[in-house]
């Protein structure tokens, strides 16, 4: 897919409809260089200490942990209305046991500013270095939150990825649906 670079914000109202829906793909090159996606529904495109940040969170179980410990670096690729199949099963599937590419005949390619891999077919790229994490404190958490997203501990990490380039293609607005 031919994407040009974009704002940060450009289109923000259908990137943030697909995180809320099917979700998004975050991207990440595990240390044996295989790539890895996993579909997340949580995140936020924002500025935190003057750069553009996306935020996302990790439990340490999944393996796109362990990829981004590694490289310092993700992408998040904002995938169309049709690829809701691909982001069930990216989030369902570990990259530990199956290419998770090669199952849902999406295409990896390597970012042109970040050590992460992007989503070939997905219409909005964002290419993120980690400038900092933090560890969820479940002492933090109101109770309600721990019960229902936390019964059986696996708390996230908090990765803050400045956004080195963003990148959408023409027709994304109409690929999104906005």
């Amino acid at each position: 897919m031919n994407r040009m670079s974009m704002e940060m914000f450009d289109h923000y109202a259908a990137v943030a409809r697909r995180l809320g829906s099917d979700g998004l793909l975050l991207g990440g090159y595990a240390p044996d260089g295989n790539a890895n996606i996993m579909t997340i529904g949580w995140g936020q495109l924002g500025i935190i200490w003057g750069m553009p940040i996306w935020t996302v969170l990790v439990r340490p179980s999944r393996y796109t942990y362990d990829c981004i410990e590694h490289s310092g670096a993700f992408s998040v690729n904002v995938p169309t209305v049709e690829m809701a199949g691909a982001c069930g099963v990216c989030g369902t599937l570990s990259g530990r046991d199956i290419d998770k590419f090669a199952e849902t005949g999406l295409t990896a390619a390597k970012a042109g500013s970040v050590n992460a891999p992007i989503v070939a077919e997905c219409p909005i790229v964002y290419e993120c270095q980690v400038v900092h994490h933090n560890d969820v404190i479940p002492k933090h958490l109101v109770q309600s939150i721990v019960d229902d997203y936390y019964p059986e501990g696996d708390f996230h990490r908090v990765y803050f990825g400045k956004v080195i380039a963003a990148e959408a293609s023409d027709d994304a607005a109409k690929l999104l649906g906005g």
